[in-house]
């Protein structure tokens, strides 16, 4: 299914938009169901945690998540677009909060 269009490139155009944490959540507790937001948060741990080398049982322990689930997070992490690992190196340069 090709997503990238006008709508989406529109999206994506005003994400760079924004200034800061508090404008992004404002953004995604309008346009996301609190699940829809907290399962894409979850994903993004996910990815952090296989790039840590966990297992997958320890990552279901921690967060619940489904073995089907982080194992697609895993594909995507190791031979999808490059989103996940672009996301992870930005996190390591960033000083903890």
């Amino acid at each position: 299914m090709n997503y990238r269009n006008d709508v989406t490139d529109c999206l994506m155009d005003t994400l760079l938009r924004f200034e800061n944490r508090e404008d992004l959540y404002r953004f995604f507790e309008d346009a996301c169901t609190v699940k829809e937001l907290l399962d894409i948060a979850q994903r993004l741990q996910v990815a952090r945690m296989l790039d840590e080398k966990r297992s997958y049982a320890a990552i279901t322990k921690e967060t619940g998540m489904s073995t089907a689930t982080i194992s697609r997070v895993n594909r995507c992490l190791m031979y999808g677009s490059g989103g996940y690992r672009m996301a992870i190196d930005g996190m390591k340069k960033e000083p903890k909060a």
